[in-house]
């Protein structure tokens, strides 16, 4: 069977969604696009594929068997509430939504219908260094997980469209979702601490050093980089009671010759983690195609939005930040732990 698929968004990761959708999976098509720019829709558009006015009509559309949203981030709610309505899976480029009360009004509406429909890209999930990474921890031979440090660091970022607050906002839901699904734990509290800026990043504020409390005492350090010059720079290691565990760079290959020992670095996120995005959509498309989603939940989402909130507040404040969540609703797997009041 395959999954018919329309496509809410056709920039530059819309457009990558396409490409992997129509070019390098199978078990899918992609039947309709739509953007709030037609010609970019039209012209992203696949053979045969239909140009949708609005991302309503395409929701609504019996062509349409499931959604792929890659819209920026305040368009999500109305169009995950909308694909909700309508009975399809939906996957969303994160951020799920751009504050607490939209993802709580999401999750009210996916657990009223009473099936999971919702999967959230946070493609790092599906990355097989992290999911390596997790095996050697969930294994226990090296003990509890006591610190994780984590870097994310870009190369530069597009010059007047990223602000200030998008570190934060935009980059950090990343390391935050990959915190807590490493350590299974939740995050009860964010610090921040801001030092000297950059001058390649002029009055962006960059870059920032978050620290994130664990529900279980852990420890998580992000340092978020947005224009460090050399290359797309992703490191994690997680210290435990009897060991260290670290991601490998990536490229592996290293090269030795007269100028030294050296490896090549990731020029974009689309070469670190395009092994990782075809994966993640492997799995969203079995799930969708029985009308259901796994993966990343809307629970992740809100957790995630939670994080980039607190850590907003505690630039302003220079301090601990709390974080406090509803009651996990049983839609979403097994109670984990909770945040402190």
């Amino acid at each position: 069977m395959t999954l018919e698929v329309g496509i809410i968004g056709t920039g530059m990761i819309g457009q990558d969604h396409i490409r992997r959708l129509t070019k390098v999976l199978s078990g899918v098509e992609v039947v309709g696009v739509t953007d709030i720019d037609q010609a970019r829709a039209a012209a992203a558009a696949p053979e045969g594929a239909e140009v949708f006015a609005t991302p309503a009509a395409l929701i609504s559309s019996e062509k349409v068997q499931a959604v792929v949203i890659c819209s920026w981030g305040p368009a999500h709610e109305e169009q995950l509430l909308a694909a909700i309505a309508a009975g399809k899976p939906v996957f969303c480029e994160k951020p799920l939504v751009t504050s607490e009360a939209a993802a709580l009004r999401v999750m009210e509406a996916e657990v009223a219908f009473g099936r999971r429909l919702v999967q959230v890209g946070f493609m790092r999930r599906f990355d097989a260094d992290y999911r390596r990474l997790k095996a050697v921890i969930d294994g226990g031979k090296l003990g509890a997980p006591l610190m994780f440090h984590s870097v994310h660091r870009n190369a530069s970022v597009p010059e007047g469209l990223y602000t200030s607050e998008m570190p934060l906002n935009d980059t950090l839901v990343h390391d935050a979702d990959i915190s807590r699904w490493l350590l299974s734990d939740e995050v009860t509290g964010v610090e921040v601490r801001v030092p000297r800026r950059s001058s390649r990043g002029g009055e962006l504020r960059d870059p920032v050093f978050v620290l994130l409390h664990m529900a279980s005492g852990a420890l998580v350090d992000v340092e978020i980089s947005v224009n460090i010059a050399y290359g797309y720079d992703i490191r994690g290691e997680v210290s435990c009671e009897a060991g260290v565990a670290a991601l490998p760079n990536r490229p592996a290959t290293v090269i030795s010759d007269s100028n030294g020992i050296r490896q090549a670095i990731p020029a974009d996120w689309r070469e670190r983690f395009i092994e990782a995005y075809d994966q993640e959509f492997r799995e969203w498309i079995e799930a969708a195609s029985e009308g259901t989603a796994t993966g990343p939940s809307t629970w992740d989402g809100y957790a995630a939005t939670l994080v980039a909130d607190a850590a907003l507040c505690a630039v302003a404040s220079r301090g601990l930040e709390p974080i406090s969540m509803i009651a996990k609703p049983g839609l979403y797997g097994p109670l984990t732990a909770m945040a402190a009041e």
